[in-house]
């Protein structure tokens, strides 16, 4: 019996033989610096840095995949995949690690990754899941000087196409970062195997990001494209914090629509400040106050005096202006979608929710080698996290068998919103759609929308402009951060998050599926896996 392991090396064997490369021409690479002018020392240690470091990296595919409708129907994808971070992503989590997770050896694992998620052994399901999260390929580099064997962005490609091809996932791979962070996001193009008549370029383009460089914004006309065999690193500064979405960029309408665009979010300066007076702490931490990281990225202003570090040019920082009074009490285990100053925008548990909708025809035709038709896209499967209802609410990650004989991490993210009694739960909402304006409606617990298009719902002047609903509608490309409060609830309490639009409320031609999730208050939600406990 040929394990499946076998043949996924096989595969990637003879697909790098039909590129026909010769010796030293594919060049996969990925670069996660232990250190930068910027953050010259970077301790990854938890009690040192609660975020656990400044610099962080995270390493994609491009390529195509298969994902499972909710009507049971394999569709084809153009898509990124994970090369890192695979553990996380197997609990719903981000895949964006600090450089001390980046930066590990895959020959101290001595097996073969084939998915994120998978068993040990592909022939022995009941092994315990494979556990790294570092730069999938990453190998000691013979040729490192002055001390051979250093890992140094370096990999052993067998590794890389033995994950990546056919590994494209729906949504991309989740992303997130902090303020202040530098964060180094490497793309390796792995070609598309259901379409070799294709020689198709990718790129990430950061939707909305307020990025300083347009070489690494993504964009072919003003940057660069990535070829099969090769592999490129974007680096990013996070100034600001919000909820922002990436994709390809390269033919959007089409590549959109096939999959390749996902979720990023940056997560603000005011977590990392102690308890307490959050506007105090929110300056002391702009001024690079002792016990307090500096904001490297802002200069001195007038309203804050000179000498006492980097300064704060925000206007929560100035005051100048009132700011709405204080509306819960802080915590020091306290979350927050924004530099709010005053913990309005407190939560407990965040969920990313990207909804998407697919063409199932323009998918078809999209691989079987026949041109689609962008006049006539309609789509017909309408996701939450790449899933439609009932997937929505199953637990874990979704899998589907490609045509390589291998089951493949397809839909990693659950749609379920757990929250604790008397708690907040942060929805990072993003539409992704292509063609189609949505609309989420919440059924017992309002929705108080806090932010926009990564922006906090504040006026010139500082007062609050965050407003209650029950219902949102977002165009594609937009984004809200949206919290669900559930103070005063009980535990055992099942809601709904669903469309109203009844037409959207289905998957293809059964009824009952679509844009729907549900809203459970628990006694406790753990928060490593996001379950009620």
């Amino acid at each position: 019996m040929v394990s499946t392991r076998s043949i996924g090396r096989g595969i990637a064997a003879a697909l790098l033989a039909l590129c026909a490369l010769p010796v030293g021409a594919q060049s996969f690479r990925v670069q996660c610096p232990t250190a930068t002018n910027l953050h010259p020392s970077d301790p990854a240690n938890p009690a040192a840095n609660p975020v656990g470091g400044r610099i962080k990296c995270q390493q994609i595919s491009g390529g195509d995949g298969f994902v499972t409708m909710g009507d049971g129907v394999q569709t084809y994808l153009f898509g990124f995949g994970p090369l890192s971070g695979l553990t996380k992503m197997a609990n719903g989590l981000p895949g964006t690690d600090v450089q001390s997770e980046f930066n590990q050896d895959n020959t101290s694992q001595a097996i073969d990754p084939i998915f994120i998620g998978a068993p040990v052994d592909q022939g022995d399901l009941s092994i315990s899941a494979y556990t790294f999260n570092g730069a999938i390929g990453l190998v000691p580099d013979p040729q490192s000087v002055p001390t051979p064997g250093a890992l140094t962005g370096h990999v052993d490609p067998r590794l890389i196409m033995d994950v990546g091809v056919m590994n494209a996932n729906q949504p991309a791979p989740l992303m997130a970062i902090d303020e202040d962070d530098e964060f180094f996001l490497t793309l390796t193009n792995v070609g598309q195997v259901m379409r070799p008549d294709l020689f198709e370029q990718h790129t990430v383009h950061f939707h909305g990001y307020p990025n300083a460089s347009a070489f690494y914004d993504g964009v072919p006309d003003a940057s660069i494209a990535i070829n099969i065999g090769g592999s490129f690193t974007y680096y990013y500064l996070a100034p600001e914090a919000g909820t922002y979405f990436w994709h390809c960029h390269i033919s959007p309408p089409e590549h959109l629509q096939m999959g390749m665009v996902g979720q990023i979010y940056v997560r603000p300066r005011q977590n990392r400040v102690a308890a307490g007076n959050l506007r105090t702490a929110l300056i002391a931490a702009n001024r690079g106050a002792a016990g307090y990281p500096a904001n490297p990225f802002n200069s001195p202003s007038a309203a804050v005096p000179t000498g006492t570090g980097l300064a704060c040019s925000d206007i929560l920082c100035t005051g100048q202006t009132p700011l709405p009074a204080a509306a819960v009490a802080e915590t020091a285990a306290a979350k927050y979608a924004y530099n709010d100053g005053d913990g309005s925008t407190r939560y407990d548990v965040e969920y990313p929710l990207q909804i998407h909708g697919f063409d199932p025809n323009f998918h078809f035709v999209g691989m079987t080698f026949n041109p689609e038709s962008f006049t006539d896209m309609k789509d017909k499967y309408f996701l939450l996290n790449g899933r439609s209802y009932p997937d929505t609410v199953s637990p874990g990650t979704m899998v589907t068998q490609s045509t390589d004989g291998t089951n493949h991490a397809s839909q990693p993210l659950p749609a379920t919103i757990n929250i604790p009694v008397n708690g907040r739960a942060l929805l990072r909402i993003s539409d992704l759609d292509v063609t189609e304006y949505q609309t989420l409606a919440s059924l017992g617990i309002p929705m108080r929308v806090v932010g926009l298009n990564a922006r906090l719902l504040r006026d010139m002047a500082g007062n609050d402009m965050s407003y209650l609903t029950n219902s949102i509608t977002l165009a594609g490309g937009e984004s809200l951060d949206v919290i669900l409060d559930a103070t005063g609830y009980t535990a055992g309490q099942k809601f709904y998050l669903y469309t109203p639009n009844l037409d959207h409320l289905s998957n293809d031609a059964e009824n009952f599926g679509g844009l729907m999730t549900e809203v459970n208050v628990c006694n406790t939600v753990d928060p490593a896996t996001k379950q009620c406990t």
